[in-house]
């Protein structure tokens, strides 16, 4: 079968809209009749929300969408689930798991999380301590993650476990979907310095997984789990935005708006942030198309670190353009939000939120790691426990 192609596309999109008007089609029935038209996301496989057609043809559905339009899934709401999840189970997923599971999280009915990072591990995931012990057709599984974004909300998790302890720390973990409603799964708020409880660190004792949901070969998780950590840095770092999109817009607002705020310094500043922001747009849609011919490579890390700095820069030179101004927080109030905001509310939000930009998604520290070794091929640092048991770790 020939895939789809731009016109091909356009046709589709038309007659989704004409079978479905926006304006009086109730929104999560437009969106499931998407879906099964292949037009959710246009190169995953027919049957699966897709049509087997080139990724670099998704903007000509969302441009006619667009057009009438027609509403999205709030991809804010359910990033987790499509930047992260999403790809790992059609890459690892059996045909029940894809099945089961792509349709309501791509519609936005099951919102996901996922459960990585641990306390006791800090940026080295594989030194995760969650075990799942085999008990019949189910996994029993005991310990405590933490910095999980959208827990509160989530109906499902992406899981990794440690089940077994004897082999070194990259081998021996296993993937996992786990079902956030299931007994034994606990979920607190992490308050942050933003006021809010967007993180949250979840408990999980005795909580019972079934085999059917586990994603990947038994002790193979970390392969698994860098196809997640992959996807997650591109889907932070390399998301499709305008010109002056993200934290440069804010402060390019202002600056326009309030001239007497303006010094030759702060001017120089602003400029050279400016293009650097805009270097790392035009490099997310290189790294875009890069995407089409396969799966993400180490570049997103490259993408998520300069996320993250520019982020920081240029918080603090909005807080330090507005004066006593960048000093004042409207609203402290704790908070649950459902998605993750780097951008909104005011300057001083901005800036305390961007802090933790250089931690979630992988440490900036890791992934110079990455970037070092992965892409620019340098020597890699000496790793003294790749060989030794988990067991046997110093903790």
């Amino acid at each position: 079968m020939t895939a789809p192609d731009a016109a091909d596309l356009r046709r589709r999109t038309r007659e989704l809209l004409a079978a479905h008007p926006p304006a009086t089609t109730d929104r999560t029935d437009f969106l499931k009749a998407r879906f099964d038209a292949g037009l959710a996301w246009v190169h995953y496989p027919a049957g699966l929300g897709g049509l087997d057609a080139p990724r670099s043809l998704q903007p000509v559905v969302d441009a006619e969408l667009a057009a009438a339009n027609a509403p999205d899934n709030d991809p804010r709401r359910i990033g987790i689930g499509l930047g992260m999840a999403a790809p790992t189970i059609l890459g690892f997923g059996t045909d029940e798991q894809k099945q089961r599971f792509l349709r309501p999280l791509w519609v936005g009915e099951e919102v996901w999380c996922q459960l990585f990072s641990e306390p006791g591990a800090g940026s080295d995931l594989a030194a995760l301590g969650t075990r799942a012990v085999r008990d019949g057709e189910d996994w029993v599984v005991d310990g405590q993650k933490v910095w999980t974004s959208s827990a509160h909300v989530a109906r499902w998790a992406i899981l990794i476990a440690r089940t077994d302890p004897d082999v070194p720390k990259h081998r021996g973990i296993t993937y996992f979907i786990c079902d956030m409603t299931d007994p034994g799964v606990e979920v607190r708020p992490l308050r942050q310095i933003t006021g809010e409880a967007e993180f949250n660190e979840v408990f999980l004792t005795g909580v019972r997984i079934p085999d059917s949901r586990r994603l990947g070969a038994v002790g193979e998780g970390w392969k698994v789990a860098q196809t997640t950590l992959m996807n997650e840095r591109v889907s932070i770092g390399g998301s499709r935005i305008p010109r002056e999109g993200g934290m440069i817009g804010p402060l390019a607002r202002t600056w326009r708006e309030r001239p007497e705020l303006r010094t030759q310094d702060l001017h120089q500043r602003l400029l050279t942030l400016w293009v650097e922001a805009e270097v790392a747009r035009l490099a997310g849609e290189r790294l875009r198309q890069q995407l089409v011919a396969g799966q993400p490579g180490p570049e997103g890390s490259g993408m998520k670190l300069a996320f993250a700095r520019l982020n920081q820069e240029i918080s603090g030179l909005e807080v330090e353009l507005l004066g006593d101004d960048g000093l004042l927080y409207s609203d402290w109030t704790m908070r649950r939000p459902e998605h993750v905001d780097f951008t909104g509310r005011d300057a001083g939000y901005r800036y305390l939120r961007s802090k933790g930009n250089s931690i979630e998604g992988g440490t900036s520290e890791v992934l110079l790691n990455i970037v070092a070794e992965r892409v620019l091929g340098l020597p890699a640092e000496p790793r003294n426990d790749k060989d030794v048991a988990w067991k046997d770790l110093s903790r």
